[in-house]
């Protein structure tokens, strides 16, 4: 759990530096893709040392949230074209 929380304050400095007010020190590299892998390795080890299905788990998690957002923001006009 420790390793998922460090490797989400990686990616979270890489958020903040290119999409927030943050801006990178020099020679800092901000590979988002990369930092995004690592929480998705991390996260898929602590599924596969718990038992989690994670495939099943995110296909269920979908379906829940099309169920319940199928309608939620299409009169948001942030969203319009």
């Amino acid at each position: 759990m420790a390793l998922l929380t460090e490797e989400v304050g990686e990616l979270a400095r890489i958020i903040a530096r290119v999409y927030g007010e943050q801006s990178a020190k020099p020679g800092e590299e901000l590979n988002l893709a990369d930092e995004m892998a690592d929480v998705l390795f991390v996260l898929m080890c602590l599924a596969n040392q718990t038992g989690v299905d994670l495939e099943q788990a995110l296909e269920k998690n979908l379906q829940k949230k099309t169920k319940r957002d199928s309608n939620r923001h299409k009169q948001n006009p942030k969203l319009k074209d």
